[in-house]
């Protein structure tokens, strides 16, 4: 469904050439969900308006839902559906109206743009608000609206940017529920931009890391996760059982830490299936002599990776452009 190779963008700024995007390589397949993580400035806006011919290439090549996007992005942007960090919709139309008006840019005759708007006004919950004007609904409807707008003509792949993006968690729940039932009925191919790590954990099949143009990371989130960052064990003991303990830790995992605890001093490190490797260790730490008061494994999430590949959180970056 999408096919790159070394697709990169520059700009011009005072002069200085700046490598927004640098050569990466990117195959998505039908029916995939695929998320694109990274921090503001990393690459995936420009990577995804590049994509949707919203953008020029400087070079490489993309081939996206069958059609070029520098000799063909008229056949692009007929198969692709986008849903932008904006709403799409006129403030002072109506709902069902801006739906019909979309099919018809699309080409499609009244009868059947009005037999879509219908069709996709009952799957997402929005036949109460048909004649609602769109400056009255509420966020979350807003963004139901958008995702009817993205759908309208049937396309076989849908590019969402930021959908839920200042909705309140259960806005976002609903409006995953939509996007998932409607990809399930449809098949159609999702890629994704999200800030909420949780959001891409939970939801796409695969995770796609970009940093300083490149892309720095491409599997799933369990498995990224496992190989790049690992669980994170803790074991609190006795103060002067410090050394022997860390010593064991460091034989069985990496990134060995310490730090005082009301019960003694707890101490912690990354090891690969870690629920596993437990209680292992904790024969090795009691053979030794190490009596453990308390322990704990927590899994990691996808900051941990990108801490793991990049030595900053990406929850920190986010943060900070808030």
């Amino acid at each position: 469904m999408i096919h790159t190779r070394q697709l990169t963008r520059h700009f011009v700024s005072k002069k200085e050439t700046i490598e927004a995007v640098r050569g990466i390589d990117i195959d998505v397949d039908p029916g995939e969900l695929v998320a694109f993580l990274g921090p503001n400035g990393a690459g995936k806006s420009t990577t995804l308006r590049m994509l949707t011919t919203l953008l020029p290439l400087t070079s490489g090549s993309a081939v996206v839902a069958g059609a070029d996007v520098v000799d063909d992005p008229a056949g692009v942007r007929s198969r692709i559906g986008y849903v932008g960090q904006n709403n799409g919709a006129g403030h002072s139309f109506r709902v069902r109206d801006e739906l019909v008006f979309q099919g018809r840019f699309y080409g499609m005759n009244s009868t059947d743009a009005a037999a879509r708007a219908d069709e996709l006004l009952a799957s997402l919950d929005l036949v109460p608000l048909v004649k609602r004007r769109v400056s009255t609904l509420s966020g979350g409807q807003r963004r139901r609206l958008d995702l009817a707008l993205g759908l309208m003509h049937r396309p076989p792949l849908l590019f969402l940017d930021e959908p839920s993006t200042g909705m309140d968690p259960q806005n976002r729940a609903n409006l995953w529920d939509h996007i998932l039932r409607l990809r399930a009925e449809h098949g159609t191919t999702l890629v994704l931009t999200t800030h909420y790590l949780d959001e891409a954990d939970a939801q796409a099949e695969r995770v796609l890391i970009i940093d300083h143009g490149t892309i720095i990371a491409d599997n799933t989130a369990g498995n990224l996760k496992a190989e790049l960052a690992g669980d994170h064990i803790m074991v609190t003991i006795d103060p002067s059982d410090v050394q022997t303990a860390r010593a064991i830790l460091a034989e069985s995992g990496r990134d060995v830490r310490e730090a005082p605890s009301r019960l003694g001093v707890a101490l912690t490190a990354r090891i690969e299936q870690g629920q596993q490797a437990l209680p292992r260790l904790l024969h090795r730490l009691d053979a030794a002599g190490v009596l453990v008061s308390a322990a704990d494994v927590s899994v990691p999430t996808l900051d941990d990776v990108f801490l793991s590949l990049t030595g900053r959180s990406l929850r920190e970056d986010v943060e900070v452009a808030a």
